[in-house]
């Protein structure tokens, strides 16, 4: 099945050289110059994954990206031509699954796209494992994506959802930030622990009393305590 990619982009180079790639391997592409465009564009289409640049005419990135998470757990990855950190967190704050800095390689972000799109909907699980699990009141619904607290919805982003299922799936284990990373991302990672732990902080405040189960181990990673 063709997936289809919403590019958000207004320098009319780099979104040409990017659809280019983009179709060259497969993928439906979507153009929009400017935010409301691209707003528009996502409510009338059925959009797998969202490239969404930050400085845009008419609606900036930060309230397009804020707008589609009100509706929508679709994987956006942010282009900024800035490379301040505190930039980076707010992207992930509002619910990016990753973030790419100007000047970029097409081909790196091509591969960051597909794995994005197909770890969300390749669901990759061991033969043995239900289509469900349950601790302490969370249960993840791998084939829907979803996940409940007491029978109760949860709206979480791509990323933290992977992240919660990696942490589940391993209760009682202690995962680095390292194995976070490798797992969850698979490409070398640019940054530091902040990143991974804005998203822990943003899946914990998701999961309200439950977020006591995702415990930090100082100085190492994180691990999920609960029962059945």
């Amino acid at each position: 099945m063709q997936r289809t990619i919403l590019l958000v982009e207004d320098e009319d180079i780099l979104r040409e050289i990017l659809a280019d790639y983009l179709l060259d391997a497969g993928f439906e592409v979507l153009e929009a110059i400017d935010g409301k465009e691209a707003l528009s564009i996502f409510e009338e289409k059925e959009i797998d994954l969202v490239i969404l640049d930050i400085m845009l005419p008419e609606l900036d990135g930060w309230s397009v990206c804020r707008r589609i998470r009100k509706t929508s757990n679709v994987p956006i990855i942010m282009l900024t031509a800035r490379s301040d950190e505190d930039d980076t967190l707010l992207g992930f704050e509002l619910g990016a699954d990753d973030y790419v800095t100007k000047p970029y390689s097409p081909p790196i972000l091509l591969a960051r796209a597909k794995r994005l799109i197909e770890s969300r909907y390749l669901a990759v699980r061991e033969p043995e494992k239900e289509e469900t699990l349950a601790l302490n009141g969370i249960r993840i619904h791998f084939s829907s994506r979803k996940v409940t607290i007491q029978e109760q919805q949860i709206n979480l982003t791509h990323t933290e959802f992977e992240i919660l299922a990696y942490l589940m799936q391993n209760q009682g284990i202690v995962i680095t930030r390292e194995q976070l990373i490798t797992k969850i991302w698979g490409y070398e990672f640019v940054g530091d622990d902040r990143t991974v732990n804005s998203h822990i902080r943003n899946l914990r405040h998701k999961l309200g009393e439950k977020s006591t189960c995702i415990l930090t181990v100082v100085r190492t990673g994180y691990k999920f305590e609960g029962k059945v």
